[in-house]
């Protein structure tokens, strides 16, 4: 598998306009994209940090899987997101390890990016997201 970089830290939040306010004042950087993943039942904001992102995520809707992540644990990181030159080799990859996977094909994303996830109970208790930008190549 080919990573490159930690993508972004993504953080669970209750009120995504709130944070961003406290982002921006705790960090001294703006909020450059908010996005709404309408599939995911989420909206992102993201903030840049050099080669990485910070990425703060609400659900949308009481069922999405942020909004029970908060529900179930409070608000804090949810995930951490690597990024991967060709997301379907590390997808094969990992099933060839016996790595379990909560997504077998990669998806879309927020900012375009396709996305897959690594169950945390092959992660140590940590979701980790695999990230390709396509748009990149």
């Amino acid at each position: 598998m080919n990573l490159t970089h930690i993508e972004h830290i993504g953080i669970a939040v209750k009120n995504l306009q709130e944070s961003i306010k406290k982002f921006e004042n705790m960090l001294g950087i703006k909020c450059y994209a908010i996005e709404e993943v309408k599939d995911q039942k989420v909206k992102t904001a993201f903030f840049q940090i050099g080669q990485n992102k910070i990425e703060l995520l609400e659900g949308t809707e009481p069922d999405s899987t942020i909004s029970k992540f908060i529900e179930k644990r409070g608000e804090g990181v949810h995930h951490v997101a690597l990024a991967v030159n060709n997301i379907e080799g590390a997808l094969q990859e990992l099933k060839e390890k016996n790595i379990q996977l909560i997504d077998e094909k990669p998806r879309l994303g927020a900012e375009g990016l396709h996305i897959a996830f690594i169950h945390p109970k092959s992660a140590g208790g940590v979701l980790i997201e695999l990230c390709e930008n396509k748009n990149d190549k």
